[in-house]
């Protein structure tokens, strides 16, 4: 177990005018609240209290922070209140404890909704005190490293928890050597079998190449010596999850991954970075395009010049080339550009490392609880990433393989709604050209764009994702809002009711009635089919004092009696709305179709390559699809052109029998050139039923032709 001097003394070496009574008093008070108090293991529970602080410690956090965490259970665990905290060790450490006993009671492991809501408070959390988050990140790891007490199914709980959600955070705070532990003790639980495999290949490994692995540090440090860089090289393999991820990744085993040594390179200033990128090209072999995050840094400030040569003995080495100060930063990460310094102020450097947390909170609010789960999943472990330019030379991280879409939306939220174009390095392009390292791109727009739906499979940022859905969600409620404005106005005229005599204030009170915030609501409501117009011109009518009416003939939407109303039709994002399939094409399961809204008539249906789209749809098209709908039957038109032979007409009648096909109506007439033309609707399945009959009819003796129209 840690000592409190061992954290005081680790204190001391990085602030040596560090307040350490203020740690002392902590210790002494955090035993007494804790007395008696076991863990699992049998052990005190103050030897947790002390790993953290111990943990915080080596992260170099200030002494708020390593009171904190000797302190973060006292809420949750005793009698202690806040305002004790507050009043014995400041407000500072009240905030801090609070928000971790916050997060302790999070379950991230809940429904869909809450476990969102609960990521969404972690977010705000550490955007309110980045301590917060990093007393947890320390209190999760040495959670983790004792996970070997609790029972199995909770010890996969938690290592889930954990590799989904607090090992990315250590990412994108830059303390990577915390998030290598957290990964590689999430995999030892998660996946036990493969751990064991790669720790005992990677035991072996390392004493075959123990002697490669100095040679090569001997030969890169002579080679810069050689040409005025003075160097320090250090060598290593790389970590357990990180091979199992290339494993994954690539469908192989472990004996098929070969690049799993690393070699760090850590020289004085940006030039020698470069120079000595250049020294090992010229010694090793690239095998692919270096990685250049000096010149565009990740969002979490993380420099460095990475490149994979092919080295002695066709021995694949990543090698790592970066300054002194860009190491400290990637192995202290957050405590590199900490805002809380004693006696110092944040600066802009210190600001931007958090822009990808102010980021998320920003796209966070558009997304439904799923879809907010797995883009923040996503982006928080977004690690291929690509780096483009703008015009003016500002270098924009993407995901790899995010397109120009992708890159509009980071400019800006309307540059990403009117986008039409793209032109990448000078050359014009389409808005789903996928985008590479070093790419000059600028957006060309419209007035007249919108986001369409369609833009989603093209899309790789959670932000793009989230505002394009947004946008198509207050597209949907304007047009339900439409839908059941119209469908309530034809109701209330065919109940006799006046609308000249509604006024705004009555609509307003009957929305109350159906517990809706504002009239539109209730028009929404109405055209996504959950409240009927009927239920709502019922109660008008009773407000107005008008008498119902003694023949009151019922809302109809045309179609043919055996026509398939809204079943097997789901408007995407929208339920309820009225459905009607007009008489020009016929569509069926199977077949791409849309639909576009109609004033006072719901939505009409419609083949993608029908004329009347095209003609009508005044951009109002929306994103249909088929659900499955039992044995529901709908109408098909062919046309048969044949020989006029006496019994085609009986054979032709006979096969759609057999295929189940009814027949609605049927019409024939010959010709002089004894042809014979049969235009015929039937009832079929779906697309693939009809494809079916279409050949066996093209089989038949003496026809001709046979097509659909």
């Amino acid at each position: 177990m840690v000592r409190i001097h061992e954290i005081i003394d680790s204190v001391l070496s990085y602030h040596p005018q560090a307040d350490v009574r203020k740690i002392e008093q902590a210790y002494v008070y955090s035993a007494k609240v804790h007395k008696g108090d076991v863990r699992l293991s049998g052990e005190p529970y103050l030897s947790h209290l002390l790993e953290t602080a111990s943990i915080l410690a080596k992260m170099r956090m200030d002494v708020d922070c390593i009171v904190a965490g000797l302190l973060h259970d006292t809420i949750e665990d005793t009698n202690t209140t806040y305002e004790e905290l507050k009043e014995l060790f400041g407000e500072a450490v009240a905030n801090i404890v609070e928000g971790v006993t916050k997060i302790s009671k999070l379950q991230l492991e809940d429904s869909i909704e809450r476990a969102a809501s609960n990521i969404r408070k972690i977010l705000f959390a550490m955007s309110n005190d980045i301590r917060v988050i990093l007393v947890k990140l320390a209190d999760r790891l040495h959670n983790m490293r004792t996970l070997g007490f609790h029972k199995p199914e909770k010890q996969i709980q938690i290592a889930r928890e954990t590799l989904d959600i607090f090992a990315p955070i250590a990412a994108r705070l830059g303390i990577h050597w915390l998030k290598s532990e957290l990964e590689d003790l999430c995999l030892y639980y998660l996946d036990p079998v493969s751990y064991n495999e790669i720790k005992d290949w990677v035991a072996i490994r390392k004493e075959q190449k123990t002697k490669f692995i100095q040679e090569i540090k001997q030969t890169i440090q002579t080679k810069l010596l050689e040409n005025g860089i003075q160097a320090v090289v250090k060598g290593r393999f790389k970590h357990i999850y990180s091979i199992y991820r290339k494993m994954k990744a690539r469908g192989v085993s472990i004996k098929d991954i070969q690049d799993i040594l690393a070699f760090r390179i850590i020289v004085n200033d940006v030039r020698e970075c470069y120079e000595a990128m250049g020294y090992i090209h010229s010694m090793w072999t690239p095998v692919q395009r270096f990685k250049d995050y000096i010149g565009a840094p990740k969002p979490n400030g993380y420099k460095s010049l990475h490149t994979i040569v092919m080295g002695p003995s066709a021995e694949r080495m990543e090698i790592q080339i970066r300054t002194h100060d860009m190491d400290k930063e990637a192995e202290e990460g957050i405590s590199a550009h900490w805002n809380y310094k004693e006696g110092g102020r944040a600066t802009q450097q210190d600001i931007e490392h958090f822009n990808w947390l102010r980021s998320l909170l920003e796209w966070q609010i558009y997304e439904d609880p799923k879809d907010y789960l797995i883009g923040i999943k996503r982006e928080l472990k977004k690690e291929d990433e690509i780096y483009v330019f703008t015009p003016k030379g500002k270098p924009i991280n993407l995901p790899k393989g995010a397109t120009a879409i992708d890159f509009a939306y980071e400019i800006h939220t309307d540059i990403g709604h009117r986008c039409v174009g793209a032109k990448v390095n000078g050359k014009m392009v389409p808005i789903t050209h996928v985008l590479q390292t070093g790419d000059v791109v600028e957006i060309v727009t419209s007035s007249k764009q919108k986001p369409s739906r369609d833009w989603l499979k093209y899309v790789k940022t959670s932000k793009a994702i989230a505002k394009i859905k947004h946008f198509l969600k207050a597209q949907e409620r304007d047009q339900a809002i439409e839908i059941g404005k119209s469908v309530w106005e034809r109701e209330a005229i065919q109940q006799g009711v006046p609308l000249e005599k509604v006024e705004e204030s009555t609509l307003e009170e009957m929305a109350k009635e159906f517990s809706l915030k504002s009239v539109n609501d209730m028009f929404q409501e109405i055209g996504f089919g959950n409240i009927s117009a009927r239920q709502v011109i019922g109660r008008l009518r009773q407000r107005l004092g008008i008498k119902e009416q003694e023949k009151e003939l019922p809302l109809s939407v045309e179609r043919a009696p055996k026509e398939p109303s809204q079943r097997g039709i789901k408007v995407k994002g929208v339920e309820g709305i009225l459905i009607r399939f007009p008489n020009c094409c016929k569509p069926l399961p199977g077949e791409k179709v849309v639909g576009f809204l109609t004033k006072g008539r719901g939505i009409s249906i419609h083949r993608r390559t029908c004329k009347n789209v095209l003609k009508n749809s005044n951009g109002r098209l929306l994103e249909i699809e088929w659900e499955p709908s039992g044995e529901q039957y709908y109408p098909a038109r062919i046309k048969i052109i044949g020989l006029d032979r006496k019994g085609l007409l009986a054979d032709i009648t006979g096969l759609l029998s057999k295929k189940n096909a009814n027949i609605l109506s049927l019409d024939v007439k010959t010709t002089k050139d004894k042809k014979g033309t049969g235009l015929l609707t039937i009832e079929v399945r779906d697309i693939n039923h009809l494809q079916e009959i279409l050949t066996s009819l093209r089989a038949l003796k003496d026809v001709l032709k046979v097509q659909r129209f």
